[in-house]
């Protein structure tokens, strides 16, 4: 490959600027995180625990961890700030050929998975609530699904001033459900209700059991707060806004899982809790009554157009990183530079995501357990992520760091641990599995395998150095 920038350089002339505003950072990781998780996990996380205070520790010691990892991301993004987050980091750390292995599993299977499954948990939900009687309960949940997708990339097209503002209203009744949620016991206790005798009993005694395997549940309705690396060249204020959001965003994520819980077993009792195949519509129905379920319904399905709001957000600028370092995938890296966007990308996964919803409404458990079995890719990766930190700072020195890892090397370690364990559980998880007869581990070996043949087609055809230009600050090329 020649020496002069590849043509990916003439289509970024528009770069990612800083346009986003701290609350608009936070709204964004917080929509990412509260998923339909803290809707399910904590009745598996109180059968396994077995007591409150095991409990309690569990998702105490889930949101420590979370702010152990958020420290060592927030140092690699006000370092190497810049829209790929994760794969500019593993690029730099390990090379060109070793991100793309990650950009692949990410653009190609993880991210616009997410997005299509999150679609079908509102389209489930919103068939719940407002049926559309002229179809099947399931072409009504395809139909609700596609429709999800089609209009929020609708909105993030616009700009990402129209996504984050989306994003703050999506948040905002969010976590106005998680508090109505939490403040159900209060209104019983309030009224001269209590738990009954047997789930009271049950909350008083019990003993920690599979407590590792509980953390894994916990860990994964931690997960997504890393999504902050992807804004990191479009966040004002500076590295100290990131370090800010990322904290910010941890914290009130904890708090509230914490208030969320202890309503859960403080209204059902630690027992029932544990039973429960949904504890929040529990909850609800026993401070709203029948009204509940529907509250319950409407609840998750706002969480899920928020997940999948964000995940378009960040999911696309890992399509504009990929595009910028591969001439082969140039178009990918046009920029929007008057609506903040990286439209190809944009318009790219939608379509991809789209395709999923199709097959999603012919095969939906193949297709979850083919989204769902990649984890242990992803976790490898968030792994080599947190090695990165190491490299880095042993590589180059001598680099501005606005922001260190307090306590180093020990937290890296700490988090690079965790990292590791729920790599071997989610590795032990997909043994045990199978998919048509086959071996679900083969899905993520699939997976990489595609990315390791497109990535020598890449090879052949650009030749074996990237251009050093294709990855600098724009005032650094002129």
């Amino acid at each position: 490959m020649p020496d002069a920038p590849h043509d990916a350089e003439v289509e970024c002339r528009d770069a990612p600027r800083p346009t986003l505003g701290q609350r608009e950072a936070v709204t964004l990781i917080v929509g990412i995180v509260i998923g339909a998780g803290i809707f399910k996990a904590p009745a598996a996380v109180a059968g396994l625990t077995g007591s409150p205070g095991w409990m309690f520790l569990a998702w105490t010691l889930g949101g420590a961890l979370s702010l152990v990892g958020a420290l060592c991301y927030a140092e690699l993004a006000t370092s190497h700030a810049h829209a790929g987050g994760d794969y500019h980091y593993l690029r730099e750390a390990y090379g060109r050929g070793l991100a793309f292995l990650f950009g692949w599993a990410r653009y190609a299977v993880i991210t616009t998975g997410s997005i299509a499954l999150l679609a079908f948990v509102f389209g489930d939900y919103a068939q719940q609530a407002l049926p559309l009687a002229s179809l099947a309960p399931a072409a009504g949940a395809t139909v609700y699904a596609a429709a999800a997708v089609v209009a929020l990339a609708a909105v993030n097209l616009a700009g990402i001033r129209s996504g984050s503002r989306t994003q703050n209203w999506l948040t905002f009744v969010e976590v106005g459900g998680l508090l109505l949620v939490g403040g159900v016991p209060l209104a019983l206790a309030a009224g001269g209700a209590t738990p009954s005798p047997a789930a009271a009993a049950a909350a008083a005694g019990g003993a920690p059991a599979a407590f590792g395997l509980a953390m894994v549940f916990v860990l994964l309705t931690y997960g997504g707060w890393n999504e902050a690396a992807y804004i990191s060249a479009e966040l004002r204020g500076g590295p100290r806004a990131m370090v800010r959001a990322l904290v910010l965003s941890v914290a009130l994520i904890t708090a509230l899982y914490l208030l969320v819980c202890w309503a859960y077993w403080h209204a059902l009792g630690m027992a029932a809790l544990a039973a429960s195949s949904a504890p929040a519509a529990d909850v609800l129905r026993l401070g709203l009554g029948d009204a509940g379920s529907e509250a319950i319904a409407l609840l998750v399905a706002v969480s899920a157009l928020t997940s999948i709001n964000a995940t378009m957000i960040v999911g696309a600028r890992t399509g504009y990183a990929l595009g910028r370092d591969w001439p082969r995938l140039r178009r990918l890296a046009r920029w929007d530079g008057a609506r903040g966007s990286p439209a190809s990308a944009m318009l790219l996964q939608t379509a991809a995501a789209l395709l999923l919803v199709g097959i999603g409404s012919g095969s939906g458990d193949g297709f979850r357990a083919m989204v769902e079995f990649t984890a242990p890719v992803f976790w490898l990766f968030f792994l080599l992520t947190g090695i990165a930190l190491f490299v880095l700072r042993r590589r180059d020195p001598a680099r501005p760091r606005p922001f260190r890892v307090p306590w180093y090397p020990l937290l890296p370690l700490v988090f690079c641990a965790s990292c590791t364990a729920m790599l071997w559980a989610s590795l032990t998880h997909v043994a045990s599995q199978s998919l048509g007869g086959v071996n679900a581990a083969w899905i993520g070996v699939a997976v990489l395998a595609a990315g390791l043949l497109l990535l020598v087609v890449l090879r052949h055809d650009d030749g074996q150095r990237a251009a050093p230009a294709a990855f600098e600050p724009e005032e650094k090329r002129r």
